[in-house]
């Protein structure tokens, strides 16, 4: 769902040179570091960045990065790529998909289970918001589990509890066991938190510097899929069969069966395959990065910064209420299409597919745009207004009895609806730099999480109580609202400056330990003593 979130980190380095000379007059001791004097030493020589030509780069690091130095030592560090490294990215991306699959795979046949389970629509849609409520208040437990405790843990508990909440759906295939059947997604939801942070992570940990965004962007990919099929397939398991329950119910038995019998292999898997690190570091930032976390580091003041950021609180909002809208309309899709087309649950399926993979297009293509140009503010803003206005048309063009229209005008939302996703990510970070790039990214998808909640059950129930069409207007004026909170915002790209060198002096905050925080962050060329007084 928040897949943009979790590419963002990679991004930044891909900006700075894969081979960058680190060498200190003395070794940085432990401990932190008086903020104000970091520059001063950088500038006196106890940590300088040497400027080289590219035949001495060649010879003194080689480009498979077969050693790393520490910064003040002069021992060589071995790295190396390990092939294991493709089996955890592929378990993890496949156990994530099957979890996306798990969150939308009642809302695409909601008229189905409101029949199955003699309920209302309304207790359908919760089984999606179920996903929403329970990202918001676990996401800094399953944060801290996942720093202080490591990769394997966090990932078993994603995967196990996927598969637990898939088999507790299979017992829930009876009409008066609705409650049952809430209580898997209920146990699914609670995975997934320990699920979306992985991405990043994996692919720092056990990939190279040169496919550490490939890794991250697969990653990711898995989970978008994961709601693409979710969108396809449970209308073909489950073909709604009003006259005949015993046969609604086995194949509703069916779909949750083989769901549990693939969860369970994923973490049987999970098990085998997954381990916190490889033995060697696949990179010189992974090779030092052990000895410079920093232990001190404040959520709760990270966040009190956040929160006094006045153009980073515009964004909170606009995002969370774009961001909001699609899973929104994600949830409701079924709904607005039975209510416009009888007997077309397998379209509205295809029409959820279309709406995802051509967001996954228009993802990939607005990151591109934005490392091509570094316009944040324009590009945001002009997807934006694109995303108002396909919203607007594919409100006044669904109930024209043309589904093939539907499939296009979804196509067009999706597209930039999905493509904001990492424009939204990139642009907040820039305008909080250096505050951590995960803590802000958290807020972010904690208020399309809250939005996301509110506008679905208030669309749902416009939907339900008038028609489609109300419900999307509703959205379409929240939309509307967020094109001039998005004008409203400062465009003051921080971390942008500070890759170009241009704004290093004013930093408020740095890692105490400075030429490994620069190596990582930001590059900008700093000469040593010796080669400015030659110059």
């Amino acid at each position: 769902m928040v897949a943009g979130e979790l590419v963002q980190e990679h991004l930044r380095r891909d900006n700075a040179p894969d081979e960058i000379d680190i060498s200190c007059k003395r070794s940085v001791h432990n401990g932190a570091v008086p903020i104000g004097d970091q520059y001063t030493d950088l500038t006196n020589g106890s940590a300088h960045l040497t400027e080289l030509d590219s035949k001495a780069l060649e010879q003194e690091i080689p480009p498979d990065e077969k050693q790393a130095m520490l910064p003040g030592e002069e021992t060589c560090i071995e790295t190396k790529l390990y092939w294991r490294r493709f089996s955890v990215l592929a378990v993890f991306s496949f156990y994530s998909l099957v979890n996306a699959f798990q969150w939308i795979q009642y809302s695409i046949i909601t008229n189905i289970f409101t029949h199955f389970y003699n309920v209302s629509s309304d207790k359908i849609d919760w089984l999606s918001i179920v996903y929403m409520v329970a990202y918001v208040p676990l996401i800094f437990p399953a944060t801290w589990l996942l720093d202080k405790k490591g990769l394997k843990l966090t990932a078993l508990m994603g995967a196990g509890l996927n598969c637990v909440g898939a088999w507790v759906k299979c017992a829930s295939v009876r009409p008066d066991l609705f409650g049952v059947t809430m209580t898997g997604q209920i146990i699914c939801s609670i995975a997934q938190v320990f699920i979306l942070g992985l991405p990043s992570k994996i692919a720092s940990v056990w990939f190279g510097p040169k496919e550490v965004s490939t890794a991250c962007a697969t990653a990711v990919l898995g989970n978008q899929l994961g709601t693409a099929i979710g969108f396809l397939l449970p209308p073909v398991l489950v073909p709604n069969t009003v006259e005949d329950i015993e046969l609604m119910g086995h194949n509703i038995s069916v779909m949750f069966y083989w769901t549990a019998v693939v969860s369970t292999a994923l973490f049987i898997l999970t098990v085998i395959v997954m381990k916190d690190r490889p033995s060697l570091p696949p990179s010189q930032a992974q090779a030092v990065l052990p000895d410079c976390a920093p232990e001190d580091y404040s959520y709760r003041q990270s966040i009190i910064n956040l929160f006094k950021n006045k153009p980073f609180i515009l964004l909170l909002i606009s995002y969370g209420i774009m961001t909001g809208s699609f899973y929104s309309v994600s949830t409701l899709l079924n709904q607005m299409i039975m209510a416009c087309y009888k007997n077309q649950e397998l379209n509205a399926g295809r029409i959820g597919l279309t709406l995802v993979v051509a967001g996954m297009v228009g993802s990939i293509i607005c990151g591109l745009w934005l490392d091509h140009t570094k316009t944040y503010k324009m590009t945001t803003l002009m997807v934006y207004i694109l995303s108002f206005i396909g919203m607007l048309v594919f409100t006044f063009t669904l109930d024209l009895n043309n589904i093939y229209l539907v499939f296009f005008t979804a196509g067009v939302l999706g597209f930039f609806m999905t493509g904001y996703l990492p424009l939204g990510f990139e642009f907040g970070v820039e305008i909080t730099y250096p505050e951590s790039e995960g803590t802000s990214s958290g807020l972010l998808n904690a208020f399309a999480q809250i939005f996301g909640i509110i506008f679905t059950l208030i669309q749902g129930r416009l939907t339900t109580d008038y028609n489609p069409l109300a419900g999307n207007l509703f959205l379409c004026v929240w939309i509307f609202l967020g094109i001039f909170l998005t004008a409203l915002i400062k465009s003051e790209l921080k971390r942008n400056n500070v890759n170009m060198g241009t704004n290093h002096r004013n930093l408020q905050a740095v890692s105490p330990i400075l030429s490994i925080y620069l190596r990582e962050i930001f590059y900008f060329p700093v000469l040593s003593p010796e080669r400015s007084a030659s110059s």
